[in-house]
């Protein structure tokens, strides 16, 4: 079995993991509503991409009471 000769100090443990770290989420504030979403992905409330319609706009729905 591989045993290591000599203890990995902390400082050449941390220099390893230094890739490890998370990256930033690319969030930006929509131009039309204002609402924060991700940047290159459709705005899920209006349905708008780069100043384009693509989907049609969600509605709220109102809950019903069924009986």
């Amino acid at each position: 079995m591989a045993v290591p000769k000599k203890k990995t100090s902390k400082s050449c443990r941390d220099m390893r993991r230094s890739h490890h770290a998370l990256g930033k989420i690319n969030v930006i504030a929509d131009k039309s509503t204002g609402d924060y979403r991700l940047s290159h992905h459709i705005n899920p409330l209006d349905g708008t991409y780069n100043g384009r319609q693509i989907l049609v706009a969600r509605e709220k729905v109102e809950s019903e009471d069924v009986e």
